[in-house]
Order: C-alpha cells, then sequence, then structure tokens
C-alpha cells in the first residue's frame, strides 16, 4: 500500500513539474519574438485609421504569427474575440445536435447550415486577423477568406429566415425567388469586399467601405425581410418566444453595423485604441452576440413553427438549400482566386517600399 501511495505521488511530482515548465518554455519563446511597430513601419493597406502602434512586422516565421495570439498588439482582442465565439457556437452545436437529428430530418439543415456558416465566418476571421500580418500576399489572401467567411454566413441567415421565419403572404410572393437571390447578393457581397480590399492602395477610404457595406446591407435587408414583417406584426398579446431573440439579433446587427462604418472611438482618441477599444472589436463582439441570438431563434422557430414551414416548403426543398450554399462557397472560392490573381500581378509590378 505504502508503495502504490508512494508511486502516486511520485507520477504527481513529475506532473507538476512539466506544468512548472509551461510558463519557463513561453518565456524562452518571448525574446525570439520581435516587438511590434508603428504604422509607420508596414505598407499603407496594413494601416488602420486611426491605430498608430502595435503592428507586427512582416516577413517573420509562421511560429511567430502564432504565438503572437499571445502577445500584446493591435490584433489580439480582434483574434481573441472571435476565437471564444467559435468556441461557443462549437458547444451551442453540441447542445442542440443532443436534441435536433440533424441527418434524418431535412427541415432541420437550414439550422445545420446557420450554424456551419457562423463557425466558418468565426474561424475565418481568425486565421485573417492572426496570420494577415505575415506578408502583403498573404494579407491579400486571408483576408478574401474572410470576405467568404462574412459572403457565407449571409447566406445561412437568409436560408433560416426565409424557412423557419417567413410568413404565408411572403412565402406566396417570393417563394421561388428568395434564396436565389440571397445567393447572387451573398455573392455580391464577397466581390464587393475583395475588390475594396484588392484596391486598398489606391481608393479613398469611403469608396472602399461603400464597396463593403452597400452590398452586405442590400443583402441583409433582403435576407432579413421575413424576420422584419414578422416583427412588425407582432404584438404583446402574442405568444412566440424566439421574437424576442429576433429583436436581440436585429438589435445586436445595428450596433455591429455602426461600430463596423465609423471608427468612433480611435478618432477622438488616436493612439489610446491600439490595443483595446478599436471599433473593429466592438464589431466582433456584438456580431458574436447577433449570431448568438439568431441561432436560439432559429431553433424555437425549428420547434414552434414546424406545421407552418411543414406546409410551405415542399419535399426536398432543404436539400435545394444546401445546394445553393455550397454554389455560394464554390462561387466565392472562385472570386477569391481570380482577386489574389490580380492582386499577386499589382505586388509583382509596384516597387518595393512603404
Amino acid at each position: 500500500m505504502t508503495t502504490i501511495v508512494m508511486e502516486r505521488i511520485g507520477r504527481l511530482f513529475i506532473s507538476l513539474q512539466q506544468i512548472r515548465q509551461v510558463p519557463r518554455m513561453l518565456t524562452e519563446a518571448a525574446p525570439s519574438m520581435p516587438g511590434t511597430v508603428r504604422d509607420t513601419d508596414v505598407p499603407y493597406y496594413f494601416r488602420e485609421r486611426y491605430v498608430c502602434t502595435g503592428y507586427r512586422p512582416l516577413h517573420q516565421n509562421w511560429r511567430y504569427y502564432f504565438l503572437s495570439m499571445f502577445q500584446r498588439h493591435n490584433e489580439t482582442i480582434n483574434i481573441w474575440t472571435h476565437l471564444l465565439a467559435f468556441l461557443v457556437f462549437l458547444v451551442k452545436l453540441c447542445q442542440l445536435s443532443e436534441t435536433v437529428d440533424f441527418v434524418g430530418d431535412a427541415h432541420s439543415w437550414p439550422l445545420l447550415i446557420l450554424i456551419t456558416s457562423s463557425l466558418n465566418y468565426s474561424a475565418f476571421s481568425v486565421v485573417a486577423h492572426l496570420l494577415g500580418g505575415k506578408s502583403e500576399l498573404y494579407h491579400y489572401a486571408f483576408f478574401f477568406l474572410d470576405y467568404v467567411g462574412v459572403a457565407q454566413y449571409q447566406y445561412g441567415s437568409a436560408v433560416v429566415h426565409f424557412y423557419y421565419g417567413v410568413d404565408e403572404n411572403l412565402h406566396r410572393h417570393v417563394r421561388g425567388i428568395f434564396m436565389p437571390v440571397a445567393t447572387v447578393l451573398s455573392v455580391l457581397s464577397c466581390l464587393g469586399c475583395c475588390y475594396g480590399k484588392y484596391r486598398n492602395y489606391s481608393l479613398p477610404t469611403w469608396v472602399r467601405k461603400v464597396g463593403q457595406i452597400v452590398p452586405s446591407a442590400l443583402a441583409y435587408i433582403w435576407d432579413g425581410s421575413p424576420v422584419a414583417l414578422r416583427l412588425l406584426a407582432w404584438s404583446t398579446t402574442s405568444d412566440d418566444p424566439a421574437v424576442i431573440y429576433h429583436f436581440g439579433q436585429v438589435a445586436f446587427f445595428l450596433s455591429c453595423a455602426f461600430f463596423f462604418s465609423f471608427p468612433l472611438l480611435e478618432r477622438y482618441f488616436p493612439g489610446r485604441c491600439d490595443f483595446l477599444g478599436q471599433s473593429h472589436q466592438m464589431f466582433h463582439v456584438f456580431l458574436s452576440c447577433c449570431t448568438l441570438c439568431q441561432i436560439h431563434a432559429a431553433y424555437l422557430d425549428y420547434v414552434g413553427r414546424r406545421e407552418l414551414y411543414s406546409r410551405l416548403h415542399r419535399s426536398g426543398e432543404a436539400a435545394v438549400f444546401v445546394g445553393l450554399y455550397g454554389v455560394t462557397l464554390v462561387v466565392c472560392a472562385l472570386i477569391v482566386a481570380f482577386m489574389l490573381r490580380k492582386a499577386k500581378r499589382v505586388l509583382n509590378l509596384k516597387p518595393k517600399s512603404k
């Protein structure tokens, strides 16, 4: 008995010794990581308005950029906000899979598309903010990937709003066109964002913003129209548990759209929001909250409005929407390949200067 106890104590001691080595390993890694630089030390199109410091130097090894998620720089919060959101969405998927048959029940596929698109956009965003500082080419490539995430999430929003949230009157008028139009708008959103990033070096900031915001705004108006009409028709006497979450997603989306469009905090406090307080960080937080409300509202609609949507949507329609999701991804990937080729040509032609 004494021998067994001593063996366990020895194993525990070894485990503690290994744990104690972790801080030392991080400390040893830190000196090899270059410090951050000012905005004047990176190319023009790497710079964020009113963010003066905290930029990571270009052309370091991949290990540096991966470890930089634990370093203080102007992308740290952007990385962690969407990394945590990704983990929350993943937990939500695991929870829902306990009560929803995502394989056998075709009516659950729109909900699965929404959650999948949410995981994708948050993961693509993490990759872009974490690795986009590697070089000019990787900056374009990873942020183009980020825009694919935005576009396919717009499609995921459209499919749950139309499938679960539409009423009979609107469905009668848009039945054959709603999702094809949503697909086109998602693709145009990807194209507008990629083109704005591609022309980042030559166009004024407001022109690039228009190219990014207008297609996304049109997509949101179209994709959210079933929910908007439902909210307008809502009264305090109605018994609809999903409505409060739909109101929440609208409020959070309008908040994140505001912070995406207007760099308010860093504009009035230039240089003080280089690490914490950037409008883009607020955009990440509000978008993640919007998505959580949206997922929960879609689940409540999936459960509570089954009789209605089962009657409105033909057998096999959910499979068509899954196919359109695949089409959206493929077309966006082709757009990225095309725009990345143009970006390569520009980088090869331009002089190596800042």
